[in-house]
């Protein structure tokens, strides 16, 4: 199949995807407490959180005006650190009685046999961990001394069992870029079968750390690795949904790129805050689960992310790529709308 055609056959389903936009995933901000301090935190959460963890009541509230087939949505459990929540286990059990699965995305450090044990037993079908470098590197990152160990003796028990879609992330950076062939060899041969990697973005913590973010070069380095390990097919290693990356596009994923926040993808935030990915600006919030029913802000707001014609300003405003990115991952786009944060495309063709 031509690039062109591929092109086109993509273009056509993610307009069919947005007109639909059949909520697949539900992010919930179920605490900002964490137990880690990481140096590149998009959330800047703490152990100290200013937010009490919201109530399971208030969520469930919340997801009985959305309108479903039975295993249609998936509730991720974010935070924060969700480990943290004492009443996870039942948070677990009654999203599955409501009739939709349930994963959680977690740094590892607290994950125990006993633990994971309960949380089967509650229901949980999907779980990612973040590994991001060898230990010095993964260390430093995580800004905690244990954390590396903690989290391979996680990644241990989670690829122990057969019950869950389980992956492993790693946020790439100046530091851990050089370590990417040896976290690769090291998955592998913990049975890891699902490996995404992420660029770190501006936000946060991150952004005045320019350590964390990659040069021109080094991102195309990345992309030339990644090409390289999908051919090696050792396990399914793919660049994350977080940006277009020109003649990368279909070589680095199974598809091209598609921001699906909005689309199919939303969040219920600590606050309440009605948003798509947990990372994206807070000024883009389409409503509030104790002011608006969720079903409804879900079926008739979300225009910022199912129109993306606003994007066309700054850098983009001329770009002919922007018919296929429409302006980046919506993470990349902040309080003042007036530029994106990072266009990958652009750090590939200097």
């Amino acid at each position: 199949m031509s690039d062109w055609l591929r092109k086109y056959l993509f273009l056509r389903f993610k307009k069919n995807e947005t007109k639909v936009h059949e909520l697949n995933y539900l992010f919930w901000e179920c605490t900002t407490r964490c137990n880690l301090n990481c140096l590149h935190c998009g959330s800047d959460c703490a152990k100290d959180s200013s937010f009490q963890d919201m109530p399971l009541i208030d969520f469930l509230t919340a997801i009985d005006t959305l309108k479903f087939e039975k295993n249609q949505i998936t509730v991720v459990l974010t935070g924060g650190e969700p480990l943290l929540r004492n009443d996870l286990e039942a948070c677990g059990r009654a999203i599955r009685k409501k009739g939709l699965r349930w994963g959680m995305v977690s740094n590892g450090y607290l994950y125990t046999a006993e633990r994971q044990a309960s949380l089967l037993s509650a229901g949980m079908g999907s779980l990612t961990f973040s590994l991001d470098g060898m230990e010095e590197t993964h260390n430093w990152l995580r800004n905690a001394k244990q954390s590396y160990s903690r989290v391979m003796a996680a990644i241990d028990l989670a690829v122990s069992s057969s019950r869950l879609n389980f992956d492993v992330v790693t946020c790439v950076n100046q530091r851990n870029l050089n370590e990417l062939p040896a976290i690769l060899k090291l998955l592998t041969e913990q049975g890891v079968k699902a490996w995404r990697l992420f660029t770190i973005a501006p936000i946060g913590r991150a952004k005045d750390n320019p350590e964390l973010l990659l040069t021109d070069a080094q991102f195309k380095e990345l992309m030339e690795f990644i090409v390289a390990s999908r051919k090696q097919k050792l396990i399914d290693v793919k660049f994350s949904c977080e940006g277009f990356t020109g003649p990368y596009e279909f070589k680095v994923r199974d598809g091209g790129f598609f921001c699906r926040a909005g689309i199919n993808i939303g969040s219920v935030l600590i606050d309440g805050s009605i948003s798509a990915c947990p990372n994206i600006d807070r000024s883009f919030a389409q409503g509030n689960i104790y002011t608006d029913n969720l079903g409804e802000v879900w079926e008739t707001r979300f225009q910022y992310f199912r129109n993306r014609d606003w994007a066309r300003r700054g850098q983009c405003e001329h770009c002919s790529d922007f018919k296929y990115c429409h302006g980046n991952g919506m993470h990349l786009w902040h309080g003042d709308k007036e530029n994106v944060l990072v266009c990958h495309a652009e750090k590939i063709r200097k």
